[in-house]
């Protein structure tokens, strides 16, 4: 009784890691295709904290991201979040996650989201601006990676409260110091990795 009890409560708890994760992956991918009209506020203290991160990490690497995401769907076919899928899987496959490559992740699909509705724009004219649910499936992709085959990883790691706490120390080092240069740097690993996958 008491395992079925406990297994229920990890399925719920993985289901609210989903969630989560799909609501924070939806507010800064809707906030990357908005820009520069002002954004609603962040849903949660951990969307404030990517929204924060993933810009830093933008601004910092815009050009590598750009390439990187037209390289992408250059590659990517018809369906680009079966190929954003495995992108992430690779540059994951070292088996170290750790949230500097999730930021970069965000960061990167971010941008890539903002370039399929600037291809939408070109093609078929319409006015700038999301579509509603038009950044649901690289969300979902996002959420289906972390919230159940990292939840494990995201668990052991506080989720995104966690997340949050690594926010608070990148954000508390001054730019120029050693501590942000360390953070940043595991980030750095993942934007190396996704240049790797997607010129080779």
């Amino acid at each position: 009784m008491c395992r079925e009890q406990s297994d229920i409560a990890g399925r719920k708890m993985s289901c609210g890691l989903w969630k989560e994760t799909l609501a924070l992956a939806e507010d800064y991918l809707s906030l990357s295709c908005t820009s520069p009209r002002p954004a609603p506020p962040p849903p949660s203290e951990s969307a404030a904290a990517m929204r924060c991160l993933a810009r830093d990490m933008e601004a910092q690497h815009q050009a590598r991201f750009h390439s990187l995401a037209q390289s992408f769907l250059r590659q990517c076919g018809p369906d680009p979040c079966s190929s954003l899928r495995k992108v992430i899987e690779e540059l994951v496959g070292d088996g170290h996650l750790n949230w500097g490559r999730v930021v970069s992740l965000f960061t990167f699909t971010g941008v890539l989201a903002r370039q399929l509705q600037e291809q939408k724009v070109v093609k078929l004219g319409q006015e700038p601006g999301p579509e509603p649910g038009s950044c649901r499936g690289l969300a979902e992709t996002i959420a289906d990676y972390l919230g159940e085959e990292k939840k494990d990883w995201m668990l052991e790691n506080d989720g995104w409260e966690g997340f949050c706490s690594f926010s608070r120390t990148a954000r508390g080092v001054s730019q120029d110091s050693s501590m942000k240069t360390a953070l940043m740097a595991a980030a750095g690993v993942g934007l190396a990795g996704l240049t790797f996958l997607l010129v080779r």
